[in-house]
């Protein structure tokens, strides 16, 4: 029982291996903050998707010595030398090649455009709805018609252009419970907005109940109400 119990603890290694680990483990820790330094990383929700490979890069490199005894710290320094030095080789070729930037960070994608959704634009990202209207309602908007441009940028973080006050005009609800609240009664001048492209219209008895947008066929009332920011 006591050797399952020490197998479990410690492994192969020995009690000595134990300073090691502490020492190799310091010096890794150091390497890894210098390497950041002079790579200049951004706050951690800023990363581009090529900044966040050379942090899972660094990161590999630097867990194996600090516990493996077999590999040396020169060996986890050649790596971080060859990561700094692509890093920094690749992002001299970003700066000057415009199409080698699209390629290794992406674009910036339009998904609202003067209150509904770009719908081709938006399909192309693996953002769901739900948590796109979750970065809006965290940036104080309670319906579309308050937004003019919805920018999603490189980093995944979402630029939100708001309409002045005055040209706040009526919009697709985005509470959580708003899109439940389908409509089957249409009244006359009231405004809807569709539910899946954001849509709105004011409804008279000529209008189809198919947005001629998206093709859907469900609806909520829409709102202008103006929210204080």
């Amino acid at each position: 029982m006591y050797m399952e119990i020490n197998d479990f603890l410690f492994g192969d290694a020995d009690y000595s291996f134990l300073t090691s680990i502490m020492v190799r483990t310091f010096v890794m820790f150091l390497i890894i903050l210098i390497f950041l330094r002079i790579l200049g990383k951004r706050g951690i929700k800023q990363l581009s998707v090529f900044e966040l490979v050379v942090i899972l890069g660094l990161g590999s490199a630097a867990g194996d010595p600090m516990i493996y005894k077999e590999i040396g710290l020169l060996s986890a320094l050649t790596a971080f030398t060859v990561i700094a030095v692509c890093y920094k080789l690749l992002t001299l070729l970003v700066f000057k090649f415009k199409w080698i930037e699209n390629l290794v960070e992406g674009k910036e994608v339009y998904i609202i455009k003067k209150g509904k959704f770009s719908i081709d634009e938006f399909k192309k990202e693996s953002l769901s709805k739900d948590e796109f209207f979750m970065e809006l309602r965290l940036r104080g908007v309670f319906h579309l018609g308050q937004v003019e441009y919805a920018i999603l940028e490189t980093t995944g973080e979402v630029s939100v252009y708001f309409y002045d006050h005055e040209q706040i005009k009526y919009g697709l609800p985005i509470l959580p419970d708003s899109l439940k609240k389908t409509v089957k009664i249409f009244e006359v001048d009231t405004f809807y907005s569709c539910t899946f492209c954001g849509q709105t219209i004011k409804y008279t008895i000529e209008n189809t109940l198919v947005c001629h947008n998206c093709q859907n066929t469900e609806w909520v009332k829409a709102s202008n109400r103006k929210v204080s920011r």
